[in-house]
């Protein structure tokens, strides 16, 4: 899987996304440190170990650059940067339930916003999955030649 960059000066505005969501009752906001445990457990269940650990570090951040959505006080995805190597975008994920509702994109954007605001002009999105959805919303190329990337040697579990 490849990487990609994305033009954070050229970003579309957030607030349609924002909007959307609040509509559907979901709410879009950054990871408070206190509900650490509950995303990281939840983010286990439904992802990845890997992804934990990102999220780990996410919640370490001043503020902490995690971006969670909810709905009926309930955590339905997550987003996050600034976790395997400054200036990434990732680890993000929906619950299954509310895939297709836009609220990818909310955390995509409220993400590449957020460090936008804090000064980078750039993000990667490492190792990614689905290459048109970042080309389409937020105009993501690809980087040439960048497999495996920041992920090279990754450590894995034994098999046994």
């Amino acid at each position: 899987m490849t990487d990609m960059l994305v033009k954070l000066y050229a970003l579309p505005p957030r607030d349609a996304a924002f909007t959307t969501q609040a509509e559907q009752g979901i709410v879009i906001r950054r990871g408070l440190v206190p509900e650490k445990h509950f995303v990281l457990e939840w983010v286990e269940r439904h992802f990845s170990r890997f992804w934990v650990s990102e999220c780990d570090v996410a919640f370490s951040r001043q503020p902490a650059s995690i971006w969670l959505a909810t709905h009926h006080d309930q955590l339905v995805g997550f987003a996050c940067y600034d976790t395997t190597a400054r200036g990434f975008f990732g680890p993000t994920g929906v619950a299954e339930s509310m895939r297709g509702r836009g609220t990818g994109t909310a955390l995509l954007l409220a993400c590449l916003h957020a460090m936008y605001d804090v000064g980078y002009a750039y993000a990667f999105i490492g190792h990614v999955g689905p290459v048109e959805y970042y080309e389409r919303v937020v105009g993501a190329s690809i980087i040439e030649d960048s497999t495996p990337g920041a992920y090279a040697g990754l450590l894995r579990r034994p098999s046994s």
